[in-house]
């Protein structure tokens, strides 16, 4: 019987990774979760998960890693999804350090090994391509050229650029819209101001929301898989475009139609209100939810984006429209008392 082939998950402690692991489990992938020592473990408690210490920010120590956990599994691991990152930082030159030079420095190891896997799965973002069509409201497609304004979005475009230039890398780039679901943090807050009767919106212009549910980029990431696809980047969304507020008046509903504020922040208060919050936590040397990079994120007025390669490429086909996923996500947080 053939052995079970070997996947090595980073980031497996995130939001993202966490349900990355289950769904190879589930599969019947020999999963390998990557963490660092200070990872949390709570959604890794399956005992069929086997945790990985690995450190990417010390290119000798991870080759030692790399190279023991070979020799210890009899040989490399067949899919490497590279999903471990940074959203948030203390200061910008992090990002590039995290997202940029730290996917660089597995990558090298992995060649250098001799460990190419059969496929190497990037999660980036939808990020790198910046406000684009701005004017006419048109999705984003493969063809535009990336003008990420942010620190987190360049960052992800580096390591992209970088992917794309090592010719005999067997890459696949995701690059998700706003994701959202259980566990994830971000939404929550929205939720979290919902039940506490304000909801808050940027700017007065029409501005066109995309959406993914978790594990349609799960799903996603496991049919590139089954269909071997190489060198290749896709976007993913759940398919849909939403007005600003349909998020929030879908949480309302979920969490009983609570009395709400509607408040619209001007662009250049919420500016002056990232700013100040972003340079208290710079000189805190902590990160901050509001920050310079946050509010070019929430100032963007088009945020769709083509999936049609994902769909006739990959066989990719959401499963989960915004009123499931928010249904479903709110279930979540009230069951784990986060509501």
């Amino acid at each position: 019987m053939q052995p079970s082939p070997k996947i090595l998950i980073t980031g497996a402690s995130g939001f993202i990774g966490s349900f990355l692991v289950e769904e190879a489990l589930n599969r019947g992938f020999s999963t390998y979760a990557a963490i660092r020592s200070t990872s949390s473990k709570a959604y890794l408690k399956d005992p069929r998960i086997h945790l990985v210490e690995l450190d990417m920010a010390h290119p000798e120590w991870l080759e030692q890693q790399l190279r023991e956990q070979a020799e210890r599994n009899g040989g490399a691991f067949d899919y490497v999804v590279h999903c471990a990152g940074a959203t948030k930082c203390a200061h910008p030159s992090d990002f590039e350090r995290v997202n940029c030079q730290q996917t660089r420095t597995l990558v090298d190891t992995l060649i250098r090994l001799g460990q190419m896997p059969r496929q190497f799965l990037f999660v980036s973002t939808l990020s790198i391509f910046g406000p684009i069509h701005e004017k006419d409201y048109q999705p984003i497609t493969e063809h535009d050229t990336p003008c990420p304004n942010t620190a987190y979005g360049l960052s992800k475009l580096h390591a992209e650029q970088y992917l794309q230039s090592l010719s005999q890398l067997p890459y696949v780039i995701f690059r998700p819209t706003g994701v959202y679901g259980p566990r994830e943090k971000d939404y929550f807050l929205m939720a979290q101001s919902i039940q506490q009767h304000v909801d808050f919106a940027a700017g007065f212009r029409r501005q066109d929301l995309t959406f993914v549910y978790v594990r349609d980029v799960v799903q996603a990431i496991f049919l590139a898989i089954e269909k071997g696809v190489t060198r290749r980047a896709y976007f993913l969304s759940d398919g849909s475009v939403y007005p600003s507020r349909t998020f929030s008046d879908l949480l309302r509903s979920e969490l009983g139609n609570p009395f709400v504020i509607h408040f619209r922040c001007p662009l250049w208060l919420l500016k002056l209100i990232c700013t100040v919050a972003g340079r208290i936590a710079t000189l805190r040397g902590t990160s901050s939810t509001l920050n310079p990079d946050k509010y070019r994120i929430m100032k963007q007025r088009n945020w769709q984006c083509d999936i049609t390669p994902a769909i006739k490429e990959l066989g990719y086909h959401p499963e989960y429209p915004l009123s499931r996923g928010v249904k479903e996500s709110v279930a979540w947080y009230k069951q784990e008392q986060w509501l």
